[in-house]
């Protein structure tokens, strides 16, 4: 593409680089100069104005953002946009969870300058209409050859998981004078927020027999407890009634802040998360990134875990009691 200042009697098919006004009009950035437009603009005392061309071999902005995102979307529940201005963007159709192969996403930006993809971070949660990733054609035209393998290079490398469960059972632990079912409405929005149904809610005394009984009646095809006291060992109340009821521990204790007490196991088919207590506010906590994957059908291993502490330490809150960070001046 050739990009300049040019005479207004060679300007005629080129595109307009900045917008200008002329016969009581605005011509708009991004035009395609018509005589119409060269007429108008040399009434008004213009002689050249600067233009973009297109050159052989050349591909237009919106057709470029077109077949670029068309090649990254890969499977159900993903929508493009339509092309302007040299944009596309990639719309989850649902709620889910966001799968990139950040490898093809870098090949794809590193093959000309002018062309571009921006996204969410790898496995996000998304909303239905929300946005995972942008494709943006800088310049007005770029090389034919260029947009292909760009297009080669990232082809796959946007995926959504969309939910493989419909139900979740909310199993809550009591002791006297604890939070009882307080935080119930917030988990319900989580399960809600990713197409489940709250199936149950059950309040149980904080004691490993009770709630071990619980889980065996537990109809949900994820269970998540939330226990009165916070879990601190896996030896404690909520792990140790998993595995009293027959389930297994697959990791406890997250590098994820808030989140660490989380606990994530199994009983039969149905995985079982322990919550924190953070989860009984609405807040982004480490027990979303497991749910969602969970409830996508990816699965979360204790290494996967343990990979969660880079990107780990959360938004604080000024609502929390002990603050992270020490008093100013403190050592």
């Amino acid at each position: 593409m050739k990009f300049g200042a040019v005479p207004l009697a060679e300007a005629e098919g080129a595109i307009l680089a900045h917008s200008l006004h002329a016969g009581g009009r605005r011509i708009r950035k991004g035009a395609v100069l018509d005589a119409a437009a060269l007429e108008a603009l040399g009434a008004e005392g213009h002689t050249s104005v600067v233009v973009a061309r297109m050159e052989p071999g050349d591909l237009q902005e919106d057709a470029a953002a077109e077949a670029l995102a068309t090649a990254l979307a890969q499977g159900p529940g993903i929508s493009l946009s339509t092309a302007f201005t040299g944009r596309v963007n990639l719309i989850a159709e649902g709620p889910g969870v966001v799968q990139l192969d950040a490898g093809k996403i870098h090949a794809a930006n590193m093959v000309h300058p002018m062309i571009t993809v921006a996204t969410v971070p790898d496995m996000q949660q998304m909303a239905r209409k929300g946005l995972i990733a942008t494709v943006k054609i800088i310049a007005y035209g770029v090389p034919g050859e260029a947009v292909t393998r760009a297009a080669q290079a990232a082809r796959g490398a946007v995926r959504m998981a969309m939910p493989k469960m419909q139900t979740a059972s909310l199993i809550i632990t009591d002791i006297p004078g604890g939070p009882g079912s307080k935080g119930a409405a917030a988990i319900r929005g989580r399960v809600e927020a990713l197409g489940l149904s709250l199936a149950e809610t059950v309040l149980v005394p904080h004691e490993e027999g009770p709630l071990a009984a619980a889980l065996h009646a537990a109809t949900g095809e994820v269970i998540l407890i939330l226990t009165a006291s916070a879990t601190s060992d896996v030896m404690d109340t909520g792990p140790a009634a998993l595995t009293l009821a027959g389930g297994q521990i697959e990791r406890f204790g997250m590098p994820v802040d808030p989140g660490n007490l989380l606990f994530l196991g199994a009983l039969g088919a149905q995985s079982v998360i322990g919550l924190p207590g953070c989860a009984r506010a609405p807040a982004l906590n480490g027990a979303d990134w497991v749910l969602a994957r969970v409830v996508c059908g990816i699965e979360v291993t204790g290494a996967d875990i343990a990979g969660m502490g880079v990107g780990g330490l959360l938004k604080e809150i000024p609502t929390r009691p002990m603050p992270r960070r020490g008093r100013p001046g403190a050592a």
